[in-house]
């Protein structure tokens, strides 16, 4: 029996709650650009089946199984070269390994003129592997190992992030016992956090990464770093938050950052060359996401930056961002299978797919939201309140906490869930054992797994015992 031949599902519109749902049936067909990559559409025939890269979900289902992340390939390139065109060649884009690293993305970001950031040494290695070049690398983290260090200054590495006075003095002695002299940043934290739309200007020095502005410790950091041969600083860096739309926050950071440029120029007589304002910026997991192109940040960061040096006297110094959600993010959604359907009278039904809080632990650990579709057909059944959950032993196992599908849903559709580009498979675990999906690109009608899936195989192969 095909997937769009299933015997329709109990019609679940009379277990909404009161109020949840009123009026004509929503139009659970539409596909939100704003959270869907570039190339998904739905199929203008009677079956509605949607498409990605012009192949379509039936098809990718068939060819690589559920779940699977799957990535428009033409979608992270334009986004990546949106932001890259955006900031010009007078500033520097590095791409945040952390949200989602592959070779095949290394070697994405390096074609389409991005730097990358990476925080460990796994994606250290994953970098280099494919071919990155290292002086187009940043190494952050706030516990780098010796042995990191070490192959990040041999590799030469662009610039190493100071996180810690423990570790500007451990850089600067790899450094100098390896005859180098290693371009740094200092992280400093600025008592600005923002996240969404709001941005608290206090007490966020209680945190573990950064040094913090206040107290003189980050002016501390600089006059050290300044006194050791083996460091060159170039300049300091700063990360307010993340999901951030409202550049208010921003604005706070740069003037904190600036006047510490300033401190540095009246004490030591150096004008420190680059500012690196962090990554964060938001996008949409929903309709009610409104995120900022990158051209609009790009103006905004730079006319901020621009009137607090003009306002200190300052030269304008190079400045860096780090996008890893807002390229990656939009670019991928993951493909699921539906498994049970289980209606709970007066309060939601629960769709239970084959995968879970291995494949995107964020709704349990954030709190996140997020969309979701049928897309192996279309229906023009009445709405039903859902509550999309996984496979796990574990009642937070819940990938999308309340969203409308169809009332006639049934056991081997095939739903998607937007916007899990970022964070989903880097955070992915094997909890129950459950084998990782693979991550699948698309383009231009043709796919390719580019991560491939887990087998028990792999799980056995490091159970030694």
């Amino acid at each position: 029996m095909s997937r769009s031949a299933h015997p329709a599902g109990p019609r679940h519109a009379d277990v909404l709650p009161e109020g949840h749902y009123s009026g004509p049936a929503a139009d659970l067909n539409a596909l939100d650009p704003k959270v869907w990559a570039q190339t998904v559409t739905r199929d203008a025939d009677a079956d509605g089946v949607v498409t990605v890269g012009g192949i379509d979900v039936k098809t990718l289902a068939e060819r690589h199984g559920t779940p699977a992340y799957v990535l428009d390939e033409a979608d992270f390139r334009e986004r990546a070269r949106a932001w890259r065109t955006a900031f010009g060649q007078d500033a520097d884009v590095f791409y945040a390994g952390k949200a989602f690293l592959s070779r095949a993305v290394v070697r994405w970001l390096h074609e389409e003129g991005l730097n990358l950031d990476v925080c460990s040494g796994g994606e250290l290695a994953t970098a280099l592997s494919a071919g990155m070049p290292a002086d187009r690398i940043a190494f952050h983290g706030n516990n780098k190992s010796v042995s990191e260090i070490t192959r990040a200054i041999e590799a030469g590495v662009g610039r190493i992030v100071l996180d810690s006075f423990q570790e500007i003095v451990r850089v600067a002695h790899i450094a100098q016992s390896l005859g180098k002299r290693q371009p740094v940043q200092i992280r400093i934290t600025v008592g600005v956090e923002a996240h969404t739309h709001e941005f608290i200007a206090t007490a966020h020095e209680d945190q573990k990464f950064g040094i913090p502005l206040a107290g003189g410790q980050a002016a501390e950091a600089v006059r050290r770093a300044l006194q050791l041969d083996g460091l060159e600083l170039i300049g300091i860096h700063s990360h307010i938050g993340s999901q951030i739309f409202d550049m208010s926050g921003f604005e706070v950071a740069a003037h904190r950052v600036v006047g510490l440029l300033k401190d540095i120029r009246d004490e030591h007589g150096v004008e420190l060359p680059e500012i690196d304002l962090g990554g964060g910026l938001g996008i949409a997991y929903t309709s009610d996401d409104d995120p900022r192109e990158p051209h609009e940040i790009a103006k905004a960061l730079t006319e901020i930056v621009t009137r607090e040096c003009d306002s200190a006297k300052l030269r304008t110094p190079r400045i860096s961002v780090e996008p890893g959600r807002a390229i990656v993010g939009p670019t991928a959604f993951t493909l699921y299978e539906v498994g049970t359907i289980k209606p709970l009278d007066g309060l939601r039904t629960y769709v239970s797919v084959d995968g879970g809080m291995s494949d995107n632990i964020r709704t349990a650990l954030y709190d996140a939201e997020y969309s979701v579709a049928l897309v192996s057909r279309r229906s023009d059944a009445e709405p039903m309140l859902a509550r999309v959950v996984g496979k796990h032993c574990e009642s937070g196992d819940i990938v999308v906490k309340d969203a409308f599908l169809p009332g006639d849903l049934a056991p081997g559709d095939l739903i998607a869930v937007p916007a899990t580009g970022a964070y989903c498979r880097s955070m992915a675990s094997n909890y129950n054992h459950v084998l990782r999906p693979p991550v699948v690109a698309v383009k231009d009608g043709e796919s390719r797994v580019i991560v491939r899936r887990e087998t028990e195989e792999d799980l056995l192969r490091l159970d030694v015992g």
